[in-house]
């Protein structure tokens, strides 16, 4: 399932993250699995810049705030974000998945069921940098405004494509769902969406309201994992 969540950061959030990358000691090479380490030619912010960790904080507070991502993505585990730079010296990301599994420092691993891309740069002070997404209904190109997010399975063939004007700055995590299969996880996303539509009109105490409610429940309990 692919979604688009505007305005994910505040406009002051947006700002103060901007204005911390400003002199981002960027670097290449990092951060990738040998098949897409070959198509990788952005920069990357290293884990050793001192400021990553205020970045980080400002982002998963921004996450665990949208409810629609809860219900989208029930997130079990999030890897800590990460920051990249596109620019026309270091343009693009050709074609690749994200690697199924990522060990943490801690020696933990995660699974990647949900890819995230959270756009920073305003779309019209940059050309190209389109994030483009392969899914059975074809290609999909996104460009969002700055401050919005775009969610999308991490078994997705997808691409950044050159940057030839200006720059493209992001933030781009990965997280491990309580519900590993992504078409029960649509079900259930569309379930609760039609939930809190009919909640707004007839009320939480309506009957069939409950029942409804509690058959989401009972599948998320099948289908979780955690």
């Amino acid at each position: 399932m692919l979604l688009t969540l505007e305005n994910l950061l505040t406009s002051q959030e947006l700002d103060t993250v901007r204005a911390q990358l400003v002199n981002a000691p960027w670097a290449s090479g990092l951060s990738a699995g040998p098949q897409a380490l070959a198509v990788k030619h952005n920069l990357q912010l290293p884990d050793s810049f001192s400021g990553l960790a205020l970045l980080r904080q400002t982002v998963m507070r921004a996450l665990n705030r949208s409810a629609l991502l809860m219900s989208a993505a029930l997130p079990f585990k999030v890897i800590p974000p990460n920051f990249n730079r596109y620019t026309s010296e270091h343009s693009h990301y050709g074609w690749h998945s994200d690697s199924t599994l990522r060990y943490q420092p801690d020696g933990s691993v995660l699974r990647t069921d949900i890819s995230a891309t959270l756009f920073l740069s305003d779309p019209a002070s940059y050309d190209g940098g389109e994030l483009c997404i392969q899914d059975t209904h074809g290609k999909k190109r996104i460009k969002l405004t700055a401050g919005s997010l775009v969610i999308y399975p991490s078994g997705s063939i997808h691409e950044v494509t050159p940057v030839t004007r200006g720059e493209r700055l992001g933030c781009y995590l990965f997280m491990q769902s309580v519900v590993k299969d992504t078409e029960c996880r649509r079900q259930l996303y569309e379930m609760d969406m039609a939930l809190m539509d009919l909640r707004q009109r007839f009320g939480e105490k309506d009957p069939a309201l409950v029942r409804l409610t509690g058959l989401y429940n009972n599948l998320l309990r099948r289908w979780s994992e955690c």
